[in-house]
């Protein structure tokens, strides 16, 4: 916890400052006032390889911070909650000034507190850095977290920050329990592995042998694919959130409505085989195959052949949320206000989600990898093992498990996350390690689980020149970049998994910016000749060249990696009329998600109504399509040229058709 002699430190050398370049001191808050056009800067001098946390009280006035680098570069981009703390947190990787910047968010004005929590050297220490990385979550008043790092069937470290019921006061203790969401994917995965060992089930069956009741949709689904989320099958959770299942807000989903989802699914959305797309409804049918094939109950099975076998007595599948859990941490996600909200978990996560665990059971199953008390050797290297598509490509993604590697070295992982909980677990095989974490804060920070494993596992980690490569130049000197040379990237370019989303890149002198189909303006910053990283979110862009040395496709890194198109730049953006929009104003139904949508045309700009869903204006992309509120609209004409129909996409979801009907 944050020591009480330093929070009655800042309460007594609270100060009202106005000056720009105030220099920051730990312990030290100082108060400050914005109106609009306001930038408040704020001055840090630690030198290379400092930590930093600090937060901005919000008291009267919504801000974004921004940080800098002694070369200018924008390092951060914070923009969360309305109220309350907005917090930060860096390492330091140059000599010299960090600027931390205070800017209003749109026209707001009104006061804030700005106060520098910790300023100090990077640990050396593995154990001391995972403290200080930690130490934003470890307070009385915040959700926490654990870590639990092992090598050889050893825990090496093992500590709990924060609070797991912040109603109770009751502390986040290395024995509690928490939801590790999508990271159970793998238990799924090697349920149905000891189902085919055993020569119940084959990998290469067709669901509908096991799940008759679903669709004929033209081609076969296996349950490689399904595993491997490869299926061409709807993701429910986008789905439902198109027809205003607010899971922001608790909403129920009950199991069952997999096999529904699917049942009203008119087409796949890609080749079983051939395009990989993260799927939640896969790994909940394929739970539902267990119990068909076995004859017990998903979270009995699992309890019978895996956790108790192997001793994970602390370990269990949540059928439904209303089931308890005993020693559970709670999650909480943050709130615009800067207080936390209690949702619960999801609805029908079974299969994809929904195991309850401790870091010490997740040792247990990650030391089973090499000891194969349950399970064979051969059934986790075909779980580690990446799959290839039918056109060659390899996803990256075995049979629950992501597989790439760090620091030259394989990496074995998945991470989770519930409606507030979150949780990584990674393997490395070669030095039979691994490392834990999991938290019941929505807004952890997942790569943390990475960065600790470079620190304790260092003497067996080296770069990568090929990873380096991908992520961008360690010794690449972004100050030198000549912003000119990124005029060959300036264009359109549309992701090929949903070529209405369009990424538009821009230069104005030496300023390079990114922008998406219907979301804001975003600076970016070069990482190496070809790689350029957003500011504000966790999203980086790679462009490719061809033969012939011209630019003509990108990659973006963001929870995955998706390829976009160059669009030709002789086309001219779309940039529709007022009468023009006016043709698609109108009342639209789904079939398939039994919804209706309602387009108006208000001041100049089409805007969407639902009668759950938060109303979103539409932004043009390509010709007749839009995008807002995390979706893309593209609109189907007649023969005559009536709009007569749109096709929405929200992601992992597309091609859900809603029909004109006024």
């Amino acid at each position: 916890m944050l020591r009480s002699s330093i929070l009655l430190a800042a309460l007594l050398l609270s100060t009202d400052v106005a000056a720009q370049d105030t220099t920051l001191r730990a312990g030290r808050s100082v108060r400050g006032s914005l109106v609009t056009g306001d930038t408040l800067s704020y001055v840090i001098e630690g030198g290379a390889d400092y930590y930093v946390l600090g937060r901005v009280d919000q008291i009267s006035v919504d801000v974004v911070v921004r940080i800098l680098r002694p070369d200018g570069r924008v390092l951060r981009t914070i923009d969360g909650p309305d109220r309350g703390p907005e917090r930060f947190q860096f390492e330091t990787d140059l000599d010299g000034s960090y600027r931390i910047q205070v800017i209003p968010f749109e026209e707001e004005t009104g006061d804030f507190t700005i106060e520098l929590e910790r300023l100090e050297p990077v640990e050396v220490d593995p154990e001391k850095l995972a403290d200080q990385l930690m130490s934003q979550y470890d307070r009385e008043d915040s959700p926490g977290a654990v870590v639990s790092v092992f090598r050889d069937g050893e825990t090496v470290f093992s500590r709990a920050y924060g609070m797991a019921n912040l109603s109770y006061g009751i502390p986040f203790e290395v024995g509690t329990r928490s939801n590790i969401g999508s990271t159970s994917k793998q238990f799924t995965a090697f349920a149905m592995m000891l189902l085919a060992e055993r020569g119940e089930v084959s990998l290469e069956d067709d669901i509908r042998e096991h799940v008759p009741e679903l669709p004929d949709l033209g081609e076969t689904i296996t349950i490689r694919h399904i595993l491997t989320h490869t299926s061409g099958l709807r993701e429910f959770l986008n789905l439902l959130l198109m027809s205003g299942r607010r899971l922001d807000h608790g909403d129920f989903i009950a199991r069952s409505e997999l096999i529904d989802v699917v049942q009203r699914q008119p087409a796949l959305q890609n080749s079983p085989g051939a395009e990989w797309n993260y799927n939640n409804t896969a790994f909940g049918l394929a739970a539902l195959i267990v119990e068909r094939v076995s004859g017990h109950a998903f979270h009995e099975f699992m309890q019978d052949n895996v956790f108790g076998p192997l001793g994970m007595s602390h370990t269990m599948v949540r059928p439904s949320p209303e089931h308890i859990v005993e020693n559970m941490a709670e999650g909480y996600t943050p709130r615009p206000d800067g207080s936390y909200a209690v949702l619960g978990d999801l609805g029908g996560a079974v299969g994809a989600g929904g195991i309850y665990t401790t870091v010490a059971d997740l040792q247990t199953w990650v030391e089973n990898f090499s000891h194969h008390e349950v399970g064979s050797r051969e059934i986790f290297a075909e779980m580690m093992t990446s799959y290839v598509l039918t056109d060659g490509d390899s996803t990256g993604y075995g049979l629950g498990f992501f597989v790439d590697e760090q620091g030259g070295m394989k990496r074995v992982h998945h991470g989770g996350a519930d409606v507030a909980h979150r949780s990584m677990l990674a393997y490395y095989p070669e030095i039979n390690a691994g490392i834990t974490t999991q938290s019941n804060h929505a807004a952890f920070d997942g790569s943390i689980a990475f960065r600790l494993a470079e620190a304790f596992f260092r003497d067996d980690m080296q770069i990568d020149e090929e990873e380096k490569s991908d992520a961008g130049d360690d010794e690449f000197d972004a100050e030198s970049y000549d912003a000119e040379d990124f005029d060959d990237f300036v264009g359109r370019y549309a992701l090929d998994a949903a070529p209405a989303f369009i990424l538009t890149f821009t230069r104005e002198d030496n300023t390079l910016h990114a922008q998406a189909t219907g979301q804001q303006r975003l600076e970016i910053v070069p990482t190496s000749d070809t790689t350029f990283a957003l500011t504000t979110v966790d999203a980086s862009f790679v462009f490719h060249r061809n033969a012939d040395g011209e630019v003509d496709a990108l990659t973006l890194n963001q929870n995955g990696q998706q390829r976009a198109t160059r669009l030709d730049d002789a086309e001219e953006a779309w940039a529709p009329t007022t009468e023009q929009l006016s043709a698609f104003a109108g009342r639209y139904f789904s079939e398939e998600l039994e919804t209706f949508y309602t387009l108006t045309l208000e001041d100049e700009q089409l805007a969407v109504h639902h009668r759950r869903l938060d109303d979103f204006n539409l932004t043009p992309g390509e010709e007749d399509t839009f995008a807002g509120g995390g979706f893309t609209l593209s609109f189907e004409r007649d023969r005559n040229g009536q709009v007569i129909a749109f096709y929405v996409a929200n992601g992992r979801t597309r091609d859900v058709r809603f029909a004109r009907v006024d």
